[in-house]
């Protein structure tokens, strides 16, 4: 079904050990609005969405799971070089004392990730809405994190990432007016 190319989908460059960025970052991995519920919600949905737009949900679903990587390797840059003292003053002194430097599914604020942040109402149009919503949620954190962040070459990378958020909304939006569309035709038996 999918094709692993062994390359990011667009590259990732750090410019410094920036352990407070990669807890901000966290919370695109194993946040609510993160990649990982992203590509969940939208593969999981997938089931019950019409057949004309059901590409779309497996399109953009395994897309997420591109970016998860994406931001996997953004965290990993960030903290590869910190010592125990950085984590631990970035706020990442608990993850460290669990996880070492592993990635763990979590927000940024620690709080793991959980199946409630995934949605699914069996009713395509208010799935669509809800990913309308999940991919501006996305766009507007990864917007936070750029104004948060001093590292132009981490920023080239996120500033990508937003923009995904905005296509993957815009397409979802398309796919709410073909179903809009295709609810409102006068059914003739």
């Amino acid at each position: 079904m999918w094709y692993y190319e062994k390359k990011l989908q667009y590259p990732v460059k750090v410019s410094t050990c920036n352990p407070m960025l990669a807890k901000f970052l966290v919370e695109q991995y194993g946040g609510a609005d993160g990649e990982l519920a992203a590509a969940l919600r939208y593969l999981n949905q997938r089931y019950t969405i019409p057949d004309k737009v059901v590409g779309l949900l497996n399109d953009i679903g395994t897309e997420e799971f591109a970016h998860l990587e994406m931001i996997a390797t953004m965290i990993y840059k960030l903290t590869k070089d910190a010592t125990p003292e950085q984590l631990k003053q970035a706020g990442l002194g608990e993850h460290f004392v669990n996880h070492d430097r592993a990635l763990f599914y979590h927000n940024a604020a620690g709080a793991p990730f959980t199946a409630t942040y995934i949605q699914a109402k069996g009713d395509p149009i208010a799935d669509l809405y809800e990913d309308i919503a999940a991919e501006e949620k996305a766009r507007a954190t990864y917007q936070w994190i750029i104004d948060m962040s001093d590292d132009p070459d981490l920023n080239d990378s996120l500033k990508f990432l937003r923009e995904r958020e905005i296509i993957h909304s815009q397409r979802f939006r398309e796919a709410v007016e073909i179903l809009k569309e295709e609810r409102d035709q006068k059914k003739i038996f």
